[in-house]
């Protein structure tokens, strides 16, 4: 039923809620992966990186990278200005290092329920029916244009 923010009062020692019905934006103009991987990703996903990096994406936008290697910190400015945050599989770690049941799906409910899209590069989140309490898998999350617009690549 949506998403409140809430921030620690530490005057009081409460968290009192400071932002009421969160909404992601449709669109934003931040990508946040860790670029360091980047020549161990797959063609579609460096395509993608190298569009909106350049403003040859779907916006015309040239993106900003903003990575802080926290998932939390990342998913909470990508719900507060769009964007899209991702921790793709690589050469080195094929199906993500994303940990589906207590990672993957809690963050994606969280998205989804601020308006965002999320994907596997193929599939929703949160239709992946887990095969292992443990199960790896890859994500994108964050606007939902933005997702929208990277799962294209792989379908290209």
């Amino acid at each position: 039923n949506g998403v409140n923010g809430f921030t620690l009062d530490q005057a009081i020692g409460e968290f009192v809620l400071t932002h009421p019905d969160m909404k992601i934006p449709s669109r934003g103009k931040i990508y946040s992966f860790n670029e360091g991987n980047f020549f161990d990703w797959d063609e579609p996903l460096q395509k993608y990186v190298n569009d909106v990096k350049s403003g040859k994406g779907e916006s015309g936008d040239n993106y900003s990278a903003r990575y802080i290697g926290s998932m939390v910190g990342d998913i909470h400015r990508t719900i507060l200005y769009g964007g899209i945050f991702g921790y793709p599989g690589d050469a080195k770690n094929p199906n993500g290092k994303i940990r589906l049941m207590y990672e993957g799906a809690p963050m994606s409910f969280i998205v989804e329920q601020a308006g965002g899209k999320c994907s596997d590069g193929s599939q929703r989140i949160m239709d992946i029916s887990p095969t292992d309490v443990h199960q790896r898998i890859p994500v994108f999350l964050g606007s939902a244009e933005d997702v929208a617009e990277l799962e294209s690549y792989y379908h290209k």
